[in-house]
């Protein structure tokens, strides 16, 4: 096996020596894994078919901003009419 020189950041390699020390892995086998797994997360990316998102082209309306508490309210409104109407079948 040829050695090769690489430079690290002192930080991240201080990271990889503890996660390899509380795993009781080698440091090299830490660093082989890590690689592997980036080189096969790249390749399965370019492996995946494009998928196009249709969209409707509408815009939130003047003055609507998107916070969690507006999507709670959405979703608790959508909760409510959803169990209004199951009531409503069962009534039936």
């Amino acid at each position: 096996m040829r050695r090769t020189t690489v430079r690290i950041d002192e930080t991240l390699l201080n990271e990889a020596k503890a996660y390899a020390a509380r795993n009781g892995r080698s440091l090299n086998s830490v660093m082989e894994d890590a690689l592997r797994q980036l080189l096969n997360r790249s390749t399965e990316v370019a492996d995946r078919p494009r998928v196009e998102l249709i969209t409707s082209g509408s815009r939130l309306k003047p003055g609507i901003e998107l916070t969690p508490e507006f999507i709670y309210g959405l979703i608790e409104q959508d909760d409510i009419e959803r169990y209004l109407k199951v009531q409503a079948d069962a009534a039936q």
